[in-house]
């Protein structure tokens, strides 16, 4: 699936998608209410700490070492209820969270007071393997910054997987979603389509119609999933176009 097919939406269903995003909670700390704000930036920390993972080990950071600085980051950055100035950033919770990283590391004294409050403070729970995901995505010829970004395309395309697989299961036609997922994420070639109809007793038009659906919902979750993530729903189309550059490095 291309970032072209996903940018076909129309911009009703743009502003739809946008109306709950967590990241615009945490921008309107100022005019809101900071307890919600908080909230919501512990939920997006939650979801998306592969890639700061993934860039202290590019940094060459040890695999606890890594664990502690995320964790004692997130819990500085949650404890304080500071969100001023976060619109620098362009929006982006991406961007945000990469700054607030190099920020950390860099100031020694706060790094290690956040590091000793991290210690009762669990944002983070490890029951997803960090070094495994971090293994799985791995190219020895990114700098730090760059793992961060395909962590992060990663991170955000497997949560997308996970969901629309979740609605299959829910459904039950979990066996329809394992014929189907190649077509979103593997070769075709490698599954023609007579052979996966044949398998599904299905006519070859019916299952190009199911591709189809799978593919168009895919890109609305996807839609969905980085409109949590940013300011504006301006902001959606660049963040694809930046998701599948980061993919193809």
């Amino acid at each position: 699936m291309t970032g072209r097919e996903l940018q076909s939406d129309t911009a009703a269903a743009r502003g739809a998608a946008f109306a709950t995003t967590h990241w615009s909670v945490v921008l309107a700390a100022d005019q809101h209410d900071a307890t919600l704000a908080a909230r919501a930036l512990e939920r997006l920390c939650q979801t998306y700490w592969p890639p700061l993972y993934a860039f202290l080990r590019r940094e060459g950071r040890s695999e606890a070492d890594a664990k502690d600085l995320v964790q004692g980051l997130f819990a500085d950055l949650i404890e304080r209820h500071s969100f001023t100035g976060l619109n620098q950033h362009r929006g982006k919770f991406r961007s945000f969270l990469l700054v607030a990283l190099k920020h950390f590391l860099a100031n020694q004294h706060d790094r290690a007071r956040a590091l000793k409050r991290g210690g009762a403070v669990t944002v983070v729970s490890w029951e997803e393997d960090a070094e495994s995901t971090f293994q799985s995505s791995r190219t020895d010829a990114l700098i730090p910054d760059l793992a961060f970004e395909k962590s992060w395309a990663l991170t955000l395309l497997n949560r997308v997987l996970a969901t629309l697989r979740k609605e299959f299961v829910d459904a039950g036609k979990s066996a329809l979603f394992e014929e189907l997922q190649v077509y979103l994420t593997g070769d075709k070639g490698d599954a023609p389509y007579a052979e996966t109809a044949a398998r599904l007793n299905l006519k070859e038009g019916a299952l190009k119609m199911s591709i189809q659906r799978l593919r168009r919902r895919y890109g609305d979750l996807l839609r969905a999933e980085i409109a949590h993530t940013v300011s504006s729903p301006q902001e959606i189309d660049e963040e694809i176009r930046a998701l599948f550059a980061a993919v193809r490095r």
